[in-house]
């Protein structure tokens, strides 16, 4: 069950408690394809094929066991680098980003609409925005 007050959904509000970043798919765009954030797809290969993935971001499965290095990889090895991710609707996303900080990343986004939508929004995929295929 879901709780909403004023507007809120305290689901997704409990989830995103020590995140201190978060932004709309737009907002994820526009930045990722400035080049001012590191956007990470952090789905399933199954889902990113399913789907397509932010066509201005990159994949990277969650759960891979090498996920943080592999990360690290993708930021030249800054845990400073400004990094947001993005899964279906926001929940492993959230869960991921409260994972890194206490790994020592200090810079992470995240973006709680996910592809599909959730409380936080329409998603990427309602709002049209531009998706990789391949």
């Amino acid at each position: 069950m879901f709780i909403a007050t004023e507007g809120n959904n305290l689901f997704y509000a409990a989830l995103s408690e020590g995140v201190d970043e978060q932004i709309d798919v737009a907002t994820a765009h526009q930045l990722a394809s400035s080049g001012e954030i590191l956007l990470i797809d952090i789905r399933r290969p199954d889902e990113w094929q399913a789907t397509g993935s932010p066509a201005s971001g990159h994949r990277l499965d969650m759960r891979r066991d090498d996920f943080t290095e592999a990360l690290l990889e993708l930021t030249g090895g800054a845990r400073d680098a400004r990094v947001a991710l993005i899964c279906a609707r926001g929940v492993r996303s959230s869960r991921l980003t409260n994972q890194l900080v206490a790994a020592g990343f200090t810079n992470i986004i995240d973006v709680p609409e996910g592809m599909f939508g959730s409380g936080a929004g329409p998603g990427w995929l309602n709002e049209g925005l531009p998706v990789d295929r391949s």
